[in-house]
């Protein structure tokens, strides 16, 4: 069972080749073209999602070691995402899965995050709470079954991710401005400046108030030193990290409290932030947890995660029709 997965939801365009729940290959393509703008422009975005899907499918088979004869299904993002970029990886899987007589299957970008977790061992076991953390998303997840997930709580504003990326942007750091951050956060004090917490009802998260907090705490210290930010970047980005790790982990904590729930994992694009791994792996010695971080390619956006997906929803028989179109808000 050879499955062509193909994810287009931002600016990565990726391919992948799952051959009995195995991944066989997994191809990202990034676009450079952003840096020049501060932040993802989705016309471009679609455009060069135009120029670069034929050879990243064309790349997954051929490492897979495989030939589009032996292709059973082609999978596609349907959303949530930039609907000019999904449109592209849509057309394009209906066209290629049309042309071989093979059905579709459509996967929803962030249950394939979570999914993510069934590409390497260990797996979690069901139930396990997963916390989603990107530059559009963050939300805590109760997982029952591969196809049963509901979001028990979520950001009412902004994600994790967008704080992190205007931090940096306030900091004048090039985009992407998160994995900056990260880097500059491990070389200073994590406790030098202290930011407010958002309290939110329930598990649900606010990060507007921290992004206004950095802004003006950075006016002020910069008004009575011009140098400030060049002379303190490391303890201010480790501080802000330390702010940020703290108020999703902390929600996250409770949750898995009140569930009694002692499985408990991370994905999407913040997953990859050190400082969130390494005080999950700490909280998770002390609460008696089995965490589960995914590896490094499988939390930024890639076809092997919906790969994963895929593949659960073609042992169901789950697939799509010809006249699918995508979704940019597609919910759980």
């Amino acid at each position: 069972m050879n499955i062509l997965a193909i994810e287009s939801s931002c600016d990565d365009t990726s391919a992948a080749v799952i051959s009995n729940g195995k991944i066989g290959s997994n191809i990202v393509a990034g676009q450079l073209i952003h840096e020049l703008y501060g932040g993802v422009v989705p016309e471009l975005a679609s455009r060069a999602h135009q120029q670069h899907i034929v050879r990243v499918v064309e790349k997954a088979i051929e490492v897979a070691k495989i030939t589009k004869k032996e292709l059973n299904a082609i999978a596609f993002t349907r959303g949530p995402g930039l609907l000019g970029s999904l449109l592209v990886g849509t057309s394009f899987a209906k066209a290629m899965a049309l042309a071989l007589h093979i059905p579709l299957i459509e996967v929803n970008h962030m249950q394939a995050h979570v999914l993510a977790h069934f590409i390497d061992e260990p797996k979690p076991a069901f139930p396990f709470l997963c916390l989603t953390v990107s530059g559009g998303h963050t939300q805590i997840v109760l997982i029952k079954d591969y196809d049963q997930m509901e979001v028990l709580g979520e950001t009412q504003d902004d994600a994790v991710g967008e704080a992190f990326d205007k931090t940096a942007k306030l900091l004048g750091l090039p985009y992407p401005g998160g994995p900056l951050v990260d880097k500059y956060a491990q070389l200073g004090n994590p406790l030098a400046y202290e930011f407010p917490l958002s309290e939110m009802p329930q598990y649900n998260f606010s990060f507007s108030g921290i992004k206004t907090s950095i802004l003006y705490f950075l006016k002020k210290r910069v008004a009575e030193n011009p140098n400030f930010i060049e002379e303190n970047l490391n303890d201010i980005c480790a501080s802000v990290q330390h702010t940020l790790v703290r108020m999703v982990l902390q929600k996250l904590r409770r949750a898995a409290r009140d569930l009694n729930i002692k499985e408990v994992a991370i994905a999407g694009g913040v997953s990859a932030n050190s400082g969130l791994r390494k005080t999950l792996q700490e909280m998770g010695e002390k609460e008696n947890w089995n965490v589960y971080i995914p590896a490094f390619q499988y939390c930024t956006d890639n076809a092997g995660m919906i790969a994963m997906a895929a593949h659960f929803k073609y042992l169901k028989g789950d697939f799509s029709s010809q006249e699918v179109s995508p979704l940019p808000r597609m919910e759980w």
